[in-house]
Parts: structure tokens; C-alpha cells; sequence
């Protein structure tokens, strides 16, 4: 037995949107959602990480402010693909601001002032938050045996996990640099 399936017509919105694909309506649905969550949050913690980059103090200025810029950098280029991947299965991507406000579960941060090891001990917290929704997308790829999204997953995984790693042995650092 196969475990590719014909392309099969499914109701859509928009017929002009409606993208070939060989997964199931229901994995296209609860795909494309779990993929809409990380890019909100990918968005969300793409600006927090350049407000903490634009807004960071003291010591060890030059160091965070460097770290931050490439980690938002790092963040900001998983967008796109993660948006283009919900389309070549079929999906609907965000669309506004509004959109991505709606859908993020990474919280914001406001605040006037937040202390250099504060920014990174929440950064570390935030990439944990995008990592375990990755591993929970990459289930729900694997129930629905779409391999190339798991392949990209398993990359965005790895990725995220390196951003937690430099955060942490960063405010290690600073933990013991006697600032």
C-alpha cells in the first residue's frame, strides 16, 4: 500500500488559492495551524529580540547588542519560509499585524527599562516556548507523514536550540563576570 495519495479537490475559501497538495484537509488544516502559531511567535519574538537589541545597557553593551542583532537576523529568515511552507501545502498564511497579535503565545515586553540579563533570561525562555511548538508541529507532520515539513522543522529545531544555547552561556558569563 502507498502512502501517497491522489490530489484531490478540497473546499476553499478562494478557488484561486487552492494549492495542489497530496496531504489530507484535515493534516493541511491542523498543519498550517500549528505552522500560523510558530510564524506569530516567530514574529513576535523577531521584534521583542530587536527591542531588547535596540534598547539594551551597561557593561557589555557591544557583546548583546551584536548577539541580539544576529539572533533577530536569525529569527526574521525563518518567516518567510515558514509562511511559504503553510502555502505549498495549501494552507492560509497571516496576513496583518493583527493577525500575528491574534496567534502569538510569546508574550511582549514593554517595558521602559529591562536589564541586560533579564533580556537574555527571557530570550532563552522564548526560544524554549518556540522549540517545544516546533517538536509538537513536527508530531503533527509525522501523523500526517509530511515529511518535508518535518525536515524543515528539524532545521528550525536545531536552529533555535543554538540561539537558547548562546543566550544561556552568555548570562552565564555575565553571572560570573562580577557585574
Amino acid at each position: 500500500m502507498s502512502k501517497v495519495q491522489n490530489l484531490e479537490p478540497r473546499d476553499k475559501p478562494n478557488a484561486r488559492l487552492d494549492t495542489p497538495t497530496d496531504l489530507s484537509a484535515d493534516a493541511v488544516k491542523e498543519i498550517s495551524a500549528a505552522l500560523n502559531a510558530i510564524l506569530a511567535d516567530a514574529f513576535a519574538l523577531y521584534l521583542k529580540t530587536k527591542n531588547f537589541h535596540w534598547h539594551v545597557s551597561g557593561p557589555n553593551f557591544r557583546d548583546y547588542h551584536l548577539l541580539l542583532d544576529e539572533q533577530a537576523d536569525q529569527v526574521f529568515a525563518t518567516t518567510d519560509e515558514l509562511a511559504e511552507r503553510v502555502r505549498k501545502i495549501g494552507g492560509l498564511t497571516l496576513r496583518s499585524i493583527g493577525d500575528v497579535a491574534k496567534h502569538q503565545t510569546i508574550k511582549d515586553n514593554n517595558k521602559d527599562f529591562v536589564a541586560p540579563l533579564d533580556m537574555l533570561r527571557e530570550l532563552i525562555g522564548d526560544n524554549k516556548h518556540v522549540t517545544k511548538a516546533m517538536r509538537e508541529a513536527h508530531e503533527l507532520c509525522d501523523k500526517h507523514d509530511d515529511i518535508a515539513t518535518a525536515s524543515l522543522l528539524e532545521n528550525w529545531i536545531d536552529q533555535t536550540e543554538r540561539r537558547t544555547w548562546f543566550l544561556f552561556e552568555t548570562s552565564r558569563a555575565s553571572d560570573h563576570s562580577g557585574h
